[in-house]
């Protein structure tokens, strides 16, 4: 995949607690992330006939306390796995689910995993530590559903649940899960709270994330008004959680461009856009990720 770690800052265990876990609608939990960096926000969605698990963790002993909650949740009902994309630390504990529960995803993920899964299974071990430790005996996962990418409305008993693919943004297979019912929205890594846009942009491993589509995929998104986001990491919000990302976003490509179109080199237009982007977002964390975002529009173009 690549021989560069995406951060060299040593990381804290990514461990999920269960225990924090929230009811932000009848019988619809969500496992905060608690702001530890490679710890998602997890879903589980209670139907009359069926629960449903989004995201897993990162690696198996995460996922096992995942499953345990979630089958002390479903009480008997039948279980569920669904992942927002493919990135570790949302779909590397699916293979603790096998036999437990039915994990689909859109089709776009699924080639996601086939194809990029093992990089970045190597990518994250080499981070070392806490992250290598949790990926012991881990397996990139495969689906036992695939749907095709359009929608897919999954019906758990009085409560339909809408997976949704979105096309390219932050991945190539990114997929939202919607609960109408509740007016909940989980975005996975489409949005984040409390840090810049994290830009998986890895020339010449991985150059799927596009930030002008992603642009495009958050103006949908924030059209649909839902009451409850559930970023993929920090804080729960309301709708403004998607219009600040896109603003975000505008801003990153805006900024970018202007620099780009004016003849500046590449590492001139990330020094200058980094400063002023930092300077208007003092308290966000992920810095990292802006030069990875720059990097990204300097190569698109508007489509």
């Amino acid at each position: 995949m690549t021989d560069e770690p995406v951060t060299s800052e040593p990381l804290s265990d990514p461990a999920v607690r269960v225990s924090g876990a929230e009811e932000i609608a009848p019988d619809l939990l969500v496992i905060p992330n608690h702001r530890v960096a490679l710890v998602p926000n997890i879903g589980v969605i209670g139907g009359t006939d069926a629960v449903l698990v989004v995201e897993t963790g990162i690696g198996t002993a995460n996922a096992e306390q995942v499953l345990a909650f979630a089958s002390e949740v479903a009480k008997g009902r039948r279980l569920y796995l669904t992942t927002t994309h493919f990135h570790p630390e949302h779909a590397f504990g699916a293979q603790v689910f096998a036999g437990r529960a039915t994990y689909l995803v859109n089709r776009a993920q699924a080639d996601d995993l086939s194809t990029k899964g093992a990089g970045y299974l190597e990518m994250f071990r080499a981070f070392g530590g806490h992250v290598a430790h949790r990926l012991d005996g881990v397996q990139v996962p495969t689906p036992d559903v695939v749907y095709d990418d359009d929608a897919c409305d999954l019906d758990l008993g009085g409560r339909t649940v809408r997976l949704r693919p979105t096309g390219r943004g932050h991945t190539k297979g990114d997929q939202v899960v919607e609960v109408p019912d509740a007016g909940v929205l989980f975005t996975g890594d489409l949005a984040e709270t409390g840090q810049f846009a994290i830009f998986p942009w890895f020339p010449p491993y991985d150059t799927d994330v596009s930030g002008v589509r992603w642009l495009t995929v958050m103006d949908r998104l924030a059209a649909t008004g839902p009451r409850v986001v559930v970023p993929g990491h920090g804080d729960p919000g309301g709708p403004q959680v998607l219009t600040d990302v896109r603003d975000y976003l505008r801003e990153l490509r805006d900024e970018t461009w202007r620099r780009r179109d004016s003849a500046m080199g590449e590492a001139e237009i990330v020094a200058e856009v980094r400063a002023l982007l930092i300077d208007r977002h003092p308290e966000w964390a992920g810095q990292e990720w802006i030069e990875r975002g720059v990097g990204c529009l300097c190569a698109e173009h508007a489509v």
